[in-house]
């Protein structure tokens, strides 16, 4: 994937709303049934009546849908049964993520269920229940990915783990991620190289090692323009759009407000954008915003925001894939480490952002 800026045109951006094609969960919602009765109908399954069969090949055809085949390949071994624990306060993030994991799942012929864990729980209660509803893997998505010890006590437990969005490999797990030090460098980079000289910082939660990661390429970016990082210009969030909101009133209450404000997600970018509004503050002409991750919440605000694309929805399909073949072949794995990718990024520039003229 390039990791250059890349200007989004209309016709590209219309096209994305309806996704690069046809996926398995279109072709279900076009039949009226579930993913997984698409998925055991494109695998040939017995286990499906012909009025099924007939609805689903149906709006396969209408929809000129074509199956994955490398998740197919998969298909052929026995259902594995996966579980998404998550703990994360952007529902954009967690909306993508669940679309690939679940539409992914059901090309593996896998059964996905979802289970909350929050921080004051237990790792053996979470097991537990894992463990009582037959969970062979987990999909890991960040901030949880990078707590050792929930890792631990789920390998502890006898589950395989595929962490998503992960800061870095972990040991007994298998992981993918993707820089985020470098993505919010390159996003700060952008910025400057329109004319920002006073750029304000959201970070989020110091809960989450994503956070300083993307502090720090924030952070970089300045000192390889030779400018000093401001304490004031650096507000934390939690990555919801109320903190945003909250964040962008501290930095634009500053005696010398910035021009351009960065949000360490798009749920964060856009409570900024609504404090903006709020203030009189014209978006781009007045303030400049730009998020991080490219959720659905980037294209519903107005103006759409430029903002990093993080690849949710590729991570999620990947992991799903990657853990269902552990499960499926474990001893293909035995020999080395366990696999750790790292998928590349793009800074999507909107109409959030512009040229500051001083």
């Amino acid at each position: 994937m390039n990791n250059g800026i890349q200007e989004e045109p209309r016709t590209r951006r219309a096209r994305r709303r309806g996704g690069p094609g046809p996926t398995l969960a279109d072709v279900a919602r076009l039949a009226g049934v579930s993913p997984m009765t698409v998925s055991r109908v494109v695998n040939d399954s017995a286990r499906i009546t012909q009025a099924s069969r007939d609805k689903v090949e149906q709006a396969i055809r209408d929809l000129g849908y074509v199956p994955n085949q490398a998740a197919r390949s998969l298909a052929g071994a026995r259902q594995h049964r996966l579980a998404l624990v998550y703990e994360n306060p952007s529902a954009a993030f967690l909306s993508e993520l669940l679309l690939g994991c679940l539409e992914q799942a059901g090309e593996c012929d896998a059964v996905l269920l979802l289970e909350s864990f929050r921080a004051d729980e237990e790792v053996t209660d979470l097991v537990a229940r894992l463990q009582r509803h037959r969970v062979e893997g987990v999909l890991l998505p960040a901030p949880l990915c990078d707590d050792s010890t929930l890792v631990d006590g789920l390998a502890a437990g006898h589950l395989a783990v595929a962490r998503i969005a992960a800061t870095q490999a972990m040991a007994g797990a298998l992981s993918i991620g993707m820089d985020d030090e470098a993505a919010a460098r390159d996003m700060t980079s952008h910025l400057l190289a329109l004319g920002h000289r006073r750029i304000g910082f959201i970070a989020g939660s110091d809960r989450f090692p994503m956070s300083a990661r993307r502090r720090a390429g924030f952070c970089r970016a300045l000192q390889q323009a030779n400018l000093a990082a401001d304490p004031a210009m650096i507000a934390t969030g939690d990555y919801t759009f109320r903190s945003g909101m909250e964040a962008a009133q501290a930095l634009l209450a500053s005696a010398n407000p910035p021009s351009a404000i960065f949000a360490s997600n798009d749920d964060m970018a856009a409570g900024a954008m609504a404090t903006a509004h709020r203030l009189g503050l014209e978006v781009p002409r007045a303030l400049s915003i730009c998020g991080f991750d490219d959720t659905a919440m980037a294209r519903a605000v107005w103006p759409e925001l430029t903002t990093v694309r993080q690849p949710v929805s590729n991570m999620a399909r990947e992991a799903t894939i990657l853990l269902v073949r552990y499960l499926a072949s474990p001893a293909e794995f035995a020999s080395h480490d366990l696999p750790d990718l790292r998928l590349g990024h793009e800074i999507v520039v909107r109409a959030s952002t512009t040229r500051h003229v001083t």
